[in-house]
């Protein structure tokens, strides 16, 4: 598969993780950012678009900035610092925990001739799930590398890979020894 045909998510990153299981989110955040930093400049160097999706945690009226400085006020700033949207990047945001729910989401993909995505970021058990399940019924082809998602709890987030893997048929190999070329071959 060529890279043009592929696109990366990433999830929910712009998070304040003010909420209970928070720190323990933002401590598994933590230790896949590398990875996501580095699977983001694969894509970008392949030219695959990247998308953020993200949640609008009841900020109806803000924009992407405003809603990414709010976001900075809490204990994900660290997290934020490290994977922040660039000017070609596309933003979405999402009211509810699939990506592709209320969303442009499909539209844009459609538009950009995306037949292949990359679905990364927190939280694994949720957002991320669902919105790879969203993908699989809309027949994308998925990878979700399973060192560029994070959820509250090792189990939780291993769980829901495996969902990802027996029931969406997602290539959950990892970033650090998959390239994105690789990850679509078949």
């Amino acid at each position: 598969m060529v890279p043009q045909d592929t696109a990366l998510l990433i999830i929910d990153m712009v998070n304040k993780m003010n909420f209970e299981g928070g720190e323990n989110l933002f401590d598994n955040t933590l230790k896949i950012t590398e990875n996501l930093q580095n699977l983001k400049a694969e894509a970008k160097q392949l030219g695959a678009p990247v998308i953020y999706v993200n949640d609008n945690f009841g900020l109806w009226q803000d924009n992407v900035e405003e809603l990414i400085e709010e976001c900075k006020k809490g204990r994900g700033e660290p997290v934020i610092k490290k994977i922040l949207p660039e000017d070609d990047d596309y933003f979405i945001i999402k009211p509810k925990h699939s990506g592709f729910y209320g969303t442009q989401l499909g539209i844009l993909l459609k538009q950009l001739e995306v037949s292949n995505l990359i679905v990364t970021g927190i939280a694994g058990d949720i957002c991320v799930l669902f919105t790879a399940n969203d993908a699989y019924m809309r027949e994308f082809s998925l990878w979700v590398p399973s060192d560029c998602v994070a959820s509250e709890t090792t189990d939780g987030n291993e769980n829901a890979l495996n969902i990802m893997k027996r029931s969406l048929f997602a290539n959950i190999s990892k970033q650090q020894h998959t390239t994105i070329q690789q990850a679509f071959d078949h």
